[in-house]
């Protein structure tokens, strides 16, 4: 992934109400949700949620597809892996197994 695609994908992430559709969105698995059932869930208005999900995919996280008057969105899982791949790609002196931990185990946080 080159610099510009990450920044454009973390800016994308970079909202509130976007970051919770894509999390919702990373629970569904490969089916999605149409983008009426996301800003229901989210409680969002339906036109606000419909331009968050299209700048989310412009910044290629999500895939949407047409069935029938519905636009299903589901997450681009390998752009996923990119954007992480490239955020520990020079991880902790280029060893990123290093940095490896188990998702399920909270990081505690040092200020």
């Amino acid at each position: 992934m080159k610099s510009d695609d990450a920044i454009m994908a973390l800016g994308a992430l970079a909202q509130e109400d976007r970051l919770a559709a894509f999390r919702l969105l990373m629970m569904e698995g490969d089916q999605g949700l149409p983008s009426g059932a996301i800003a229901e869930r989210l409680a969002v208005a339906p036109t606000r949620m419909s331009f968050h999900l299209a700048t989310l995919e412009k910044a290629g996280l999500l895939n949407a597809r047409r069935e029938g008057r519905h636009i299903h969105y589901s997450v681009d899982y390998l752009r996923m892996r990119s954007l992480l791949g490239f955020l520990i790609e020079d991880c902790c002196g280029s060893n990123p197994d290093i940095c490896c931990f188990p998702i399920s185990e909270p990081i505690q946080e040092t200020h």
